[in-house]
């Protein structure tokens, strides 16, 4: 398993001591650093089964200067969503597991983090 944080991030940090306490095997990708493609961020979309804007921080002032709030959430604009997402990792919700099973959520709880554990 993978999961996507942000160090200064404290839902991110409590993820990764609820996977520690589990003795969890898992690779931890620092997102803002590391950042994912276009390709990556559709292929955790599609094992999410979220569309873009649904995993975006939509109050970062990143997101505020894009004037996201007021871009269309359809098929039509997918694209542009996924663009800016890989162009600001900010905007990407955190934390994020890619499970076991092939699947992924966003595990911004430790009900999510024990979800994942269970997959």
């Amino acid at each position: 398993m993978e999961i996507w944080i942000n160090p200064a991030c404290s839902k991110c940090r409590s993820a990764l001591t609820l996977l520690d306490a589990e003795g969890a095997d898992y690779t931890v990708r620092r997102y803002l650093e590391d950042v994912p493609s276009e390709d990556e961020i559709r292929g955790v979309l599609d094992r999410l089964g979220l569309e873009p804007w649904d995993i975006t921080r939509t109050q970062e002032a990143d997101a505020k200067e894009l004037g996201l709030k007021d871009w269309a959430r359809d098929a039509d604009t997918r694209e542009r969503w996924i663009t800016a997402l890989a162009a600001h990792p900010k905007l990407i919700q955190r934390p994020i597991i890619t499970a076991d099973d092939g699947t992924a959520l966003v595990a911004r709880t430790d009900e999510a983090v024990r979800d994942a554990l269970s997959r």
